[in-house]
This record gives structure tokens, C-alpha cells and sequence, in this order.
């Protein structure tokens, strides 16, 4: 609710860490404790189901993809004399995660798709979308096979630049930054990965939206069309159009959110 832009909640006046005063949109318990007031507390579960059947798709395919193409085990090598095999490492591991994903990607998509619709009816109090098997016969029937798979690309995009920037950095790091004679270097290392999930998945999060946003633009539900989206062409010119608003990370932050200036959404004309 969110990402699509619905605030259905006035911004109140807070300040900053400068002592400024700010106008801050409602934080994630505020805004689940108005869906309970509206919705009642089944509200805070629309889109469960589709995206347990989501999740669950994906690990099954994870998994099956792994046994498939099964990665042969290397040995741990952290001596910068073996920078170039430690590389080729990473390198192999990353492609074959990369491989795993996409294909889970897609095979999942379908539900996600689902479950973003279901959650978004809650802008303008539809029903259209009330169960996996209809939801799954209204898509093919009011768009087709690629129903299911709209905004596709952006996730997957953002899946393949998240891994690859993710791994590399934690190897350079790895082996540039952490000395081996450290007698903790094997706990930091552990921690890298880690870390480095957390703020390379801040940078892809736009993919996310993006996506995200793509999967209920223009399906018939109000919070895919205008006031609060225009009917998108492609994910690029969504992109275009949230960057050009300054949009590109909204909803990444649940608790403390500063409402932008002059207005806390922008609507489209």
C-alpha cells in the first residue's frame, strides 16, 4: 500500500535529529492500526495465501534447480596469493545462485502477481481478486498468458544486480580488507555477506517497486490507475516517471517517513 502510493493517513509534525521540525507520514503501526480500524485485523492478511504459494514455489524450485545442477564444492581459499582462483570461485558460485533465482523468479511470479493485487484492493474496497483459482482465470482472461508476468523483468534485474554486487564486494573485501594473521577474520568474514545484503539491497530496492508496481498498474483495480498511477507503457517509463517525482524509494521505509514537499503524495493530474 505503500509502494502504490495510498496514504490514507494525514502527515503529522515531528523533528529531525537537527531539531527541525518535519512533517512525517504515519509510521507502519499507525497505518496497520487503520486497515484493522477499516478491515478489521483480517485486513493486515489480504494476499497471504497467493504469497505463501509464492514462497513456497520458490524454495521447491530452488531446490530442484540445485539438485539439477549441482555445484561441485571448492575449498575455502583466502590467500591473496590466490586471488585469481578465489575469484573464479566466486564467480562460479554467483552464476550458478544467479541461475536458481531467475528461474524460481519466474516460476513464482505468477502468485506474486496475485498477491500484490489482492493486497491493493484494499485502496478502493474491491473484490475483484477473492481467491487464488479465480484470481488465476480473471488474469487469463482480461490478459493472457503474460498477465502473469508482468513486471517480471525489473525483479529479475534486481535479483541478478543484488547477487553479483552483493558477492563481489564481500570478496574484495574479504580478501583486501580482512587480514588473515587477524584472529577474528573468520567471524568478520561470516558478517560481510551479511552487511553487504543489507546495503546493496537499499540501492536495488527501486527494481522492487518498480516491479511491484508494474504487477497492478493498469488491471482495473484504482490503485493501478490515475490519481495514483498513470497507465504505464513498460517498467522503464514507470521508472522514468517515479524518478522524475522523486519516488523511487517509496515504501522503503515502515517507521520513520518524511513526508515530501510541498504534499504528502503527489497525484497525478
Amino acid at each position: 500500500l505503500l509502494q502504490v502510493g495510498h496514504e490514507p493517513l494525514p502527515p503529522t509534525v515531528g523533528r529531525n535529529v537537527l531539531g527541525r521540525k518535519v512533517l512525517y507520514l504515519p509510521g507502519f503501526f499507525t497505518y496497520a492500526r487503520h486497515i484493522v480500524e477499516v478491515d478489521g485485523r483480517r485486513g493486515l492478511f489480504r494476499g497471504l495465501t497467493p504469497r505463501l504459494i509464492s514462497s513456497t514455489l520458490s524454495t521447491i524450485t530452488r531446490g530442484s534447480v540445485k539438485k539439477a545442477f549441482p555445484l561441485e564444492d571448492m575449498e575455502h581459499v583466502s590467500n591473496k596469493d590466490d586471488v585469481k582462483t578465489s575469484l573464479r570461485k566466486v564467480v562460479k558460485e554467483t552464476s550458478h545462485e544467479m541461475m536458481m533465482q531467475c528461474v524460481s523468479r519466474v516460476v513464482s511470479h505468477p502468485l506474486h502477481v496475485i498477491s500484490m493485487r489482492c493486497m491493493v484492493q484494499f485502496v478502493g474496497r474491491e473484490v475483484k481478486y477473492s481467491g487464488v483459482f479465480s484470481a488465476i482465470g480473471r488474469i487469463f482472461k482480461e490478459e493472457g498468458i503474460l498477465g502473469f508476468f508482468v513486471g517480471l523483468v525489473p525483479h529479475i534485474l534486481g535479483d541478478v544486480i543484488f547477487l553479483w554486487c552483493c558477492n563481489l564486494l564481500a570478496h574484495f573485501i574479504n580478501t583486501y580488507a580482512v587480514d588473515d594473521n587477524f584472529s577474528q577474520a573468520s567471524v568478520i568474514r561470516s558478517y560481510t555477506k551479511f552487511v553487504m545484503g543489507i546495503a546493496v539491497s537499499m540501492l536495488t530496492y527501486p527494481f522492487l517497486l518498480v516491479g511491484d508496481l508494474m504487477a497492478v498498474n493498469n488491471c482495473g483495480l484504482r490503485a493501478g490507475l490515475p490519481p495514483y498511477a498513470p497507465a504505464f507503457t513498460s517498467w522503464i517509463h514507470c521508472w522514468r516517471y517515479l524518478s522524475t517525482q522523486g519516488q523511487l524509494f517509496r515504501g522503503s521505509s515502515l517507521l520513520f517517513r518524511r513526508a515530501p514537499m510541498p504534499a504528502a503524495c503527489f497525484p497525478v493530474d
